[in-house]
């Protein structure tokens, strides 16, 4: 049995969508009442009949700006549909402010406490040419820090935008180059959408494999590849969807971005009693698997697209070790100890200096520079993992949710042929649609009228469009064509 999923289950007469029930011994045949609909891309066209959608499932993706509650204002990534009229200073959702409290009252602290003994007891000061020195050394350290950072976000998004267009190339080859036989048109129509299904599921499954969640019960995935038999199904046990308690003081501490209060993002991997495979690999393999069926079975006529789509599974296999790069290999670790030290060290070295000349005012101007300072420093840590979960991170949710809204564009209306084009869809018998203006803006004619004129006319006309388009004598000219006289 496939593992649940962790949203909210489907209700028990729902036999279409449920991916974790038994499944019969010989496969049931499908009603060809079961879907009517035109091949228009209106809604209004399409009819459903005998099938129960678990709607009431799915709760909607993306927040706004009015929803954010106190707990997810923290918590990411941030939505990139909310839209803000605040000013940037002065918006505090996606700002690293949380994980420089902590830092600030402590350097707070130390400011208060150096000022204070250099008042009453006796002058604590430093030549300002050390910390010029070490100011110098700071701002190398932290530019390389920021700019090493950034370099790792870009590559990130980088990647998943290959895996988007990949995943779009791959998904139009199915459903226009994949033909469908009369014999078992059914068969194979949903043979196509189970591929591009499985297109979506490749990256829903790396998203959560790049956030070390290694299993397929989560909610948008188990009903992908509930069907597939894969290490991640069956390494997956009950306790896998039991939340581990937080008490209120870790919850502030993850706020905060204390690391005392933080839990192992691994944690899931290493508690499993079995291999756990790679679920995006065997994805793709499945998918290899249904490229040779249709290539075997004549549904794919095309060698040359058969290339094509083979290269777009080898660019997705490379998307997924790109994206693994990226998180596996941070900044080495020695160079994250020794700007940590060389910041503090300098942020510390601060109220020394600073005393001489501004007494009291040293303290708020050490907190200044410390916000400063620790600001970039907590800019780059949050950087350097893009694909978690905190606020600045890459939206991979957003991205697949995009994904999947265009592939079910894709899927919602038969592929069209050109020859129904080109005679416009109600020429065509296609149902809603308008004439095709061939010789648009020289001709207000459709493809019908002009088809019945000779093709000397028809070069005559396009040489005539010339004219049109730069702006000369465009009306005269318009006019005596739709009045079937034309010159030479």
């Amino acid at each position: 049995m496939a593992a649940p999923t962790s949203g909210a289950p489907p209700a028990a007469t729902d036999h279409e969508f449920s991916s974790h029930q038994e499944q019969p011994p010989h496969p049931v045949p499908m009603q060809n009442t079961s879907r009517k609909s035109t091949l228009s891309k209106s809604y209004l066209d399409v009819h459903v009949t005998g099938t129960q959608t678990p709607t009431s499932g799915h709760p909607h993706a993306h927040s706004h700006m009015g929803d954010i509650g106190l707990e997810s204002y923290f918590v990411g990534p941030r939505d990139i549909d909310a839209h803000s009229k605040l000013p940037y200073f002065l918006r505090m959702h996606g700002s690293v402010m949380p994980r420089m409290v902590v830092p600030l009252l402590m350097v707070g602290g130390w400011a208060t406490c150096i000022t204070c003994i250099s008042k009453f007891v006796k002058p604590l000061n430093v030549n300002p040419v050390l910390l010029t020195i070490l100011g110098f050394v700071v701002g190398l350290a932290l530019s390389f820090r920021s700019s090493s950072a950034y370099e790792r976000y870009s590559d990130g998004r980088k990647s998943w935008a290959t895996l988007s267009v990949q995943s779009r190339n791959l998904a139009r080859y199915f459903w226009v180059h994949i033909s469908e036989r009369p014999e078992c048109a059914k068969d194979d129509l949903l043979a196509k959408v189970t591929a591009i299904n499985l297109i979506l599921a490749f990256a829903v499954s790396l998203k959560h494999k790049l956030r070390f969640e290694p299993f397929a019960h989560y909610s948008d995935l188990a009903s992908l590849v509930g069907h597939l038999d894969t290490y991640a199904k069956a390494a997956y046990k009950e306790t896998n969807c039991v939340e581990p308690k937080m008490t209120p003081w870790k919850r502030v501490g993850n706020y905060l971005g204390l690391s005392v209060a933080m839990s192992n993002p691994r944690k899931a991997i290493k508690r499993s009693e079995k291999p756990l495979g790679n679920l995006p690999l065997e994805i793709l393999t499945y998918l290899s698997c249904y490229v040779e069926e249709v290539s075997t079975n004549g549904t794919l006529k095309s060698p040359i697209i058969y290339g094509q789509i083979m290269t777009s599974l080898a660019a997705l296999t490379d998307t997924q070790s790109s994206a693994e790069r990226v998180l596996t290999t941070p900044l080495p670790v020695g160079y994250n100890i020794l700007i940590s030290q060389i910041v503090l060290l300098y942020i510390y070295m601060l109220p020394f200096q600073l005393f001489a000349t501004l007494g009291w005012i040293a303290i708020p101007g050490t907190l200044a520079a410390a916000y400063i300072i620790i600001g970039l420093a907590a800019i780059g840590n949050e950087l350097e993992n893009p694909f978690g979960n905190d606020v600045n991170d890459l939206p991979l949710d957003h991205y697949c949710e995009e994904l999947k809204r265009e592939l079910d564009t894709l899927t919602s209306v038969e592929a069209p042929k050109f020859g129904d084009i080109v005679m416009g869809r109600s020429a065509g018998g296609m149902g809603v649609g308008g004439d095709n203006l061939v010789l648009w803006p020289l001709s207000t004619s459709g493809y019908g009228d002009w088809r019945q004129r000779s093709e000397k006319d028809i070069r005559s006309a396009l040489k005539a469009k010339v004219v049109v388009s730069s702006g000369l004598a465009g009306n005269q000219t318009s006019a005596s064509l739709d009045g079937q006289t034309l010159s030479a």
